[in-house]
């Protein structure tokens, strides 16, 4: 067992008294929240009776989804800091329902709205300027029209979210609270307690033995429990298409990438592109057998550092510093506002037992961002702070910047700034270092950036692709199916010099972001973009730095398309991918001349 979340010191956990002083406070404004949902009857049937109607329902509706996101914020983070907390379990389902309340209660505006013409509400935002500030919202309604069923389906539909959750509410408590992986042997072979979140720990490990017991055992346990979460994953899949469906998509896929404006080609292209690239990730595994002395090389060994001498740790202050240079090239006023993420609290280090595994950031626009992760004092764990910590500042500067319906960045480009971060860090210490040795660790860590962020995620984002498809098409996909399937494209994606071992069918289960409906593939076409952006940038291109930073401010004023144009990338062009394998076959290139 762990460490209790007590015995952790106050500096490393994060202050959620910046959101509620006190849990009174937060009862007080849920009370208040639920009291006010009646008010909502007012509106209905009569939004569109005047300008000013229209105006006094969003500018009540946003006020109240403001404060709502306030409440659902703090506890979740209680909720998660310690899953197993019953009093947070409580406090969080009881939130999350007053969250289904809201999207039940205010179904019917949607709906409403569309029974207008486009015309009549730039009548209105012409007669009352103050409808101005909700004139994106309001396209962004019209944009759904054609998918918008009836105000009485609506509400069917968000009375039945609980339910459509299910599978996620159900994965989470199994694979964070429930599931228990034992014990292995670490490198002094005394028994250590294997979890997902010391799993990283022992699959970098140097000694071979430790990754490969780890790697199985992982996996071998995840297999004890093939049917329960096929059932889930499946359900989850069968979920989706039938709201799309419902909808009038002509996928789930569809659906998913229509709320950001992106075209199913891209999702297909990335895919397509990534395939062909295959000879460079093979070119390094053949390097990589040679540098780590082995015959054949297995899945579990592709995580090994190349060099033994290397195994760097930092403390929670080491990292702070670090980031704080590596950074630098951001200008003064990014760093300075970076500086109240670690001295306002707002990130949780704390590696306790209970704590949600994985790491993310998530912001109240009222207060402040939040990060969460375990922190291990790895490099990677360095670069998963950085990482977060580019997600906080998107939030940061957009919420500062915009309107509270217009801060929330859109899921395409959320990934971009984290991924910024990560490569400004890495470059950092490889330019930072004289160790040739050291130099090479570091170039294989950002080569297995590479890898796990477009090949891997592009593989998982064409294995949900597989299997939402298999539904749609009536096909029954049991545990065998899904293992075959993610074994298929293992071989694919991983190409040629290295073993593909056969537990390795078992990994989608421990995969939580195929419960995020589609999300995976925006990481590859995020770390294509963050690519350009950051070398830009590290290249002195003639205002990289500045268009960058004012992507950051954007939120979802415009297109994701047109965001990521403000800093320097257009993703509809072929180049925006094919120049990310120029830039990863370099990485190669480098290497293999280090180690001649």
């Amino acid at each position: 067992m762990g460490k209790k979340r007590n015995e952790y010191t106050d500096n490393l956990k994060w202050n959620v008294n910046d959101i509620y002083a006190t849990k009174q406070d937060y009862e007080r404004e849920y009370k208040k929240l639920e009291d006010n949902l009646k008010e909502y009857e007012k509106y209905q049937g009569h939004i569109l009776d005047s300008a000013n109607n229209l105006y006094e329902l969003l500018k009540f509706d946003t006020n109240f989804s403001e404060a709502l996101e306030k409440i659902y914020v703090y506890a979740h983070l209680q909720n998660d800091q310690d899953t197993t907390d019953t009093e947070f379990q409580t406090m969080f389902g009881k939130t999350y329902k007053l969250y289904e309340k809201y999207v039940a209660t205010t179904s019917f505006i949607t709906p409403e709205i569309l029974k207008s013409d486009y015309n009549l509400i730039l009548k209105y935002i012409e007669e009352e300027p103050r409808l101005k500030e909700f004139e994106r919202s309001l396209k962004e309604i019209f944009k759904y029209k054609k998918y918008t069923l009836s105000a009485k389906e609506e509400n069917l539909l968000s009375n039945m979210v609980s339910v459509f959750k299910t599978p996620d509410d159900v994965y989470s408590l199994l694979s964070d609270a429930d599931l228990e992986f034992g014990t292995i042997r670490n490198e002094n072979n005394k028994k250590e307690e294997l979890t997902e979140k010391s799993y990283r720990k022992f699959i970098e490990s140097n000694n071979r033995r430790v990754r490969k017991q780890a790697f199985t055992k992982l996996l071998t346990t995840y297999s004890k429990f093939k049917n329960t979460y096929a059932a889930l994953l499946m359900a989850e899949a069968k979920n989706s298409n039938k709201v799309a469906s419902i909808r009038g998509y002509d996928s789930s896929l569809h659906a998913s990438l229509y709320q950001n404006d992106i075209p199913v080609e891209i999702y297909d292209n990335l895919i397509s592109v990534v395939k062909k690239n295959i000879k460079p990730l093979s070119k390094f595994w053949k390097l990589k057998k040679q540098m780590l002395g082995v015959s054949t090389l297995h899945l579990y060994d592709t995580y090994a550092p190349i060099t033994k001498e290397i195994n760097q740790k930092y403390t929670e202050d080491e990292a702070r510093d670090l980031l704080y240079k590596a950074l630098a090239v951001l200008g003064d006023d990014y760093i300075n506002d970076l500086k109240k993420a670690f001295e306002e609290r707002w990130i949780d280090f704390c590696p306790n037992d209970g704590k949600r595994n994985g790491a993310y950031c998530t912001n109240a626009y009222s207060v402040h961002p939040y990060v969460l992760l375990s922190f291990d004092g790895s490099l990677n764990n360095v670069s998963t702070l950085a990482h977060e910590l580019g997600h906080a500042m998107h939030y940061y500067y957009a919420s500062k910047n915009q309107h509270y319906q217009d801060y929330g960045y859109s899921i395409f480009v959320a990934e971009v700034a984290s991924q910024v971060n990560q490569i400004l860090l890495s470059k950092y210490l490889i330019a930072n270092s004289k160790n040739k040795e050291e130099i090479k660790y570091l170039i294989d860590d950002l080569i297995q950036d590479f890898k796990s962020t477009i090949y891997r995620q592009t593989m998982f984002a064409e294995f949900e692709k597989i299997i939402h498809e298999e539904d749609e098409a009536g096909n029954v996909l049991t545990h065998e199916d899904l293992c075959n399937i993610y074994y298929k494209l293992n071989k694919e994606y991983f190409g040629k010099n290295i073993v593909v071992d056969d537990i390795i069918k078992y990994e989608w289960e421990r995969i939580p972001h195929f419960y995020m409906n589609f999300y995976v593939y925006q990481y590859a076409t995020a770390y294509a973009a963050a690519i350009k952006i950051a070398m830009d940038i590290l290249n002195g291109k003639q205002n990289a730095k500045e268009n960058y930073l004012e992507f950051l401010k954007l939120g979802c004023t415009k297109t994701p398309i047109d965001s990521l144009k403000v800093a320097g990338v257009d993703m509809l062009k072929p180049e925006a991918l094919e120049d990310a394998f120029v830039y990863f076959n370099n990485l190669v290139l480098e290497l293999e001349k280090l180690n001649s």
